[in-house]
């Protein structure tokens, strides 16, 4: 059964990733051509200051998810309720107090930045932007935690891909007959607003909860260190965007945005392969199947090394002809920066190398132990990035987001070794060690590969080249490195776990 989960959940993921990478380069390429990269700017920067809230699953949906694996183990439904009804309250409050924010934003924000919509436009795209967050809140979210920790993630995951079409859909008919894009997103907010009542609808039909259960105690007592953890995360992540927004321009918001979409896609990409994989480590630690625990986790930890060194080290070769092409014709600002392209990738393959030590220590449960970690990482790429970016602009914030990845991926791989896996720490160095010998042959043997004209034609057959070439060196070193566990890792592919 967790075999034929993990499956639908894995395709359910990738379907997604599809589908939200195509329908994410379309829009703002249409948006950047039909009005302009302030408007694009402009909108990136809004939905960064309303990440903080859209974003707050991935802190106290950690440990909703956390508390829910063993309860759903022991099919426990008054516990399952308990733990819904605590963090339905929780989530709540969360949207009211969302709802505040985006009001004061809404007067704030047209007045802090220099828009050229005017004061009534800009504040009506940012209650537009934020209309979304505020229904998931208040309507889905306490769903799909329930959803994800049941290893029923293809469930919601279709949803998203049935909104995220439909809202592409809109959103380029809107484009193409030249409406606003005040238009365009209150349109695309209230095709969103579908995603969280199918979420409501399906659990009501497939499982058995009360929520009129009278709670002894707190079910949820670790939910202000997952609170606490997303808020570092929620500055790591977009701290670059808000400090560009605030010491820069819009058009360099913009320029950031681009290579953005590039390397948040690959993080995206990446995630697919954590789909279903937290609530099945979840599942194996609250069984206390140490054994199986073990070897699932090692390769798993292969598979991410080996997946996030080749994918990261071809975006690293083909990301400024990516760019190139995406932006042909486009003259109101300089989107080719390669020092900070380079930074950029180094920073989000950082962070992606860190997820198989993230999740086991969040299906563990020790987000209060890891706090201070988050801090800090949080507080390193906002120092530096403010001390540098007013000298070296977008090289300056990838700096900060590099040192601080690296600081945390490092510390996090640490802490699971001693706390809870006790796994040799040289383990870790030896995957970092394949890693670094992976990208830096793929960029040296791909250093004759030539954008021959900026078409997409051109730049496809640069990238087949790339990967063909990359594909060929992680291979062999991986082959030559870690034979045995490419082995074991394929007989549990093949293999039930239960």
């Amino acid at each position: 059964m967790r075999k034929k989960k993990l499956i639908k959940n894995t395709l359910a993921a990738i379907v997604n990733q599809l589908v939200t990478l195509v329908c994410g380069l379309i829009l703002p390429r249409l948006i950047i051509a039909h009005y302009g990269s302030a408007t694009n700017g402009l909108l990136a920067s809004i939905t960064q200051f309303l990440a903080f809230f859209s974003m707050m699953e991935m802190g106290v949906g950690a440990v909703v998810r956390a508390s829910l694996y063993k309860p759903l183990a022991q099919n426990d439904q008054d516990a399952v309720s308990r733990i819904l009804i605590s963090s339905r309250r929780f989530f709540n409050k969360i949207g009211l107090i969302l709802c505040l924010y985006t009001a004061a934003l809404m007067v704030y924000f047209p007045l802090a930045v220099d828009s050229r919509l005017g004061f009534w436009s800009t504040a009506l795209l940012v209650g537009a932007v934020a209309f979304s967050s505020i229904c998931n809140y208040l309507f889905g979210i306490v769903y799909a935690q329930l959803l994800n920790a049941d290893q029923k993630s293809y469930v919601q995951l279709s949803a998203s891909i049935l909104t995220t079409v439909l809202n592409t859909a809109f959103s380029v008919l809107l484009i193409s007959l030249d409406a606003s894009i005040v238009t365009v997103k209150v349109a695309a907010a209230f095709v969103l607003l579908l995603r969280p009542l199918l979420l409501r609808w399906y659990v009501g039909r497939h499982y058995q909860l009360n929520f009129k259960l009278e709670l002894h105690g707190e079910p949820l007592k670790q939910k202000w260190n997952g609170l606490a953890q997303h808020i570092a995360n929620y500055v790591l992540k977009h701290a670059d965007t808000v400090i560009l927004t605030l010491f820069s321009t819009l058009e360099n918001v913009s320029v950031y945005y681009v290579y953005h979409l590039v390397t948040n896609g690959l993080r995206q990409l990446v995630e697919i392969m954590t789909t279903g994989m937290s609530a099945l480590l979840g599942n194996l630690y609250a069984r206390q199947e140490t054994d199986k625990l073990d070897r699932a986790f090692s390769a798993f930890e292969w598979a991410m090394h080996t997946f996030v060194t080749l994918i990261y080290a071809i975006a690293g070769v083909l990301i400024l002809p990516f760019v190139q092409v995406y932006t042909l014709g486009v003259t109101d600002a300089d989107y080719l920066v390669p020092a900070f392209a380079a930074l950029l990738v180094l920073a989000n393959g950082a962070y992606c190398l860190r997820m198989p030590y993230s999740m086991m220590i969040n299906a563990a449960g020790h987000f209060k132990e890891t706090q201070v970690s988050a801090m800090l990482e949080a507080a390193i790429n906002v120092v530096l990035s403010v001390l540098l970016v007013r000298r070296y602009g977008l090289v300056g914030v990838a700096v900060g987001a590099l040192a601080a990845m690296c600081y945390r991926t490092v510390y996090l791989a640490w802490y699971l070794r001693k706390h809870i896996l006790h796994r040799p720490f040289r383990l870790f160095l030896g995957h970092l060690a394949v890693d670094t010998a992976v990208a830096g042959l793929t960029v040296a043997a791909t250093s004759w590969v030539r954008l021959s004209a900026a078409t997409w034609a051109g730049w496809l057959l640069c990238a087949v080249q790339v990967g063909l070439i990359a594909a060929a060196i992680s291979g062999g070193l991986n082959l030559l490195c870690y034979r045995r566990l490419i082995l074991d890792s394929f007989a549990l592919l093949v293999r039930r776990w239960n």
